[in-house]
């Protein structure tokens, strides 16, 4: 009698109640109700097991055979398998990665270092904005450096500076996708830049307006509604838009004449950035209790519905002047001024929140000069007031 496939499909269909050897480890098993189920028997580092092969009616004797050869050469190579079998299971149920949620998983674990834990949106924009209709449904597996190409071609040189956060920001979820364990092309960004070519991009500086246009720009400010308020604390301050915007009651000493501005609001990585001082002048002061009975929600300038006044505001209040400059622009403004009246590099440097020196150097001078920087902003908003403060502090009445 032959020691391997012993059975033939007329005796496997009419087997009664029992095991039927077929042989090489392979039998079918039928319970008393007639149910038959083929069953492999193997030994494996001097254990014997089984592994269930499936339906008497599902699988015909040629295919239950091939299947058997097939995991005994797994068994000969001293492999598991019923493991082997569950991990490829596992692989073809489990759907590949595509770009895209690899990207939000990058998003989330990178959202703690960023401004507002990235509710703004704009570490993401880019991405999903000129990225994920081209790949995003793509196993991030399969992303070529052709596909990053085509994807960013058609803003490389006309939107070079958004082009060259989305080219970041691939990068960075190529190398999350790799930490996950994918097999992704760590190079794809360098290789992609290299067929986009060199952007012939030309920076384009944010237009400032001239330190002495500033004095009737501001006066003009005064007492004309909570955005142009807002607009003429950030002139007088030199804060940020963000900061400004978000101004807190709580955070500001009218008696102390000084606005703590949170770490959260500071430009930087969050958690890597000091809360900031900023020194009061006389005009910020007369501006504040100008604007205090708009409070609302503890914010220093509320919009007219819900939260602080929008970030565009500011900007829409100066080109319905019919002005080209911008709100952020008089911090240049401020930085020529400073040249002009020989104001010391490091204040004006530290007025305007910047990092200033080398890491040596800033851990030596822990001194935030607080009081040198009130002296700048006063003659600062002395300027702004025409020589004077008087005409900002009776402009409203």
């Amino acid at each position: 009698m032959r020691s391997i496939n012993r059975l033939s499909a007329l005796a496997v269909k009419n087997a009664s109640q029992g095991k039927h050897y077929d042989g090489g480890g392979l039998f079918l098993r039928v319970d008393k109700n007639g149910t038959g189920r083929w069953v492999y028997r193997f030994r494996l580092h001097g254990r014997q097991r089984e592994m269930g092969m499936g339906s008497r009616d599902d699988l015909k004797l040629t295919e239950i055979r091939r299947e058997r050869d097939r995991w005994r050469a797994v068994v000969a190579l001293g492999h598991d398998p019923i493991r082997q079998r569950e991990a490829e299971a596992r692989e073809r149920s489990t759907e590949r990665p595509t770009f895209e949620t690899v990207t939000l998983a990058c998003f989330e674990a990178r959202k703690s270092t960023l401004k507002s834990d990235g509710k703004a949106g704009r570490w993401l924009s880019p991405v999903s904005l000129h990225v994920f209709p081209h790949i995003g449904k793509m196993p991030i597996e399969d992303v070529t450096q052709n596909d990053i190409r085509d994807a960013l071609s058609s803003i490389w040189k006309e939107k070079a500076d958004t082009a060259r956060k989305a080219m970041n920001r691939v990068g960075l979820v190529m190398t999350h996708g790799a930490a996950m364990g994918l097999n992704v092309d760590l190079q794809a960004t360098l290789k992609a830049k290299a067929l986009l070519g060199e952007q012939d991009h030309v920076v384009k500086h944010i237009e400032a307006m001239p330190w002495g246009e500033v004095p009737e720009f501001a006066c003009s400010l005064a007492g004309q509604g909570i955005v142009s308020e807002c607009l003429l604390f950030a002139i007088l301050t030199l804060a940020r838009s963000g900061s400004v915007r978000a101004a807190r009651w709580e955070d500001i000493d009218l008696a102390a004449r000084v606005w703590t501005v949170p770490s959260e609001y500071m430009k930087g990585k969050k958690g890597k950035t000091n809360a900031f001082r900023i020194p009061l002048s006389n005009a910020a002061v007369d501006l504040l209790r100008r604007v205090e009975p708009f409070e609302r929600d503890g914010l220093v300038f509320p919009s007219s519905r819900k939260g602080c006044i929008s970030d565009m505001a500011t900007g829409k209040l100066m080109r319905c002047r019919g002005l080209e400059y911008r709100p952020h622009g008089f911090r240049s403004s401020f930085r020529d001024w400073c040249e002009h009246v020989g104001i010391d590099y490091i204040v004006a440097e530290m007025c305007l929140a910047h990092t200033v020196g080398g890491k040596v150097e800033r851990a030596y001078r822990r001194d935030d000069l607080l009081e040198k920087r009130a002296v700048a902003i006063q003659r600062w908003s002395d300027h702004c007031s025409g020589n004077g403060s008087a005409k900002l502090l009776n402009i409203s009445g």
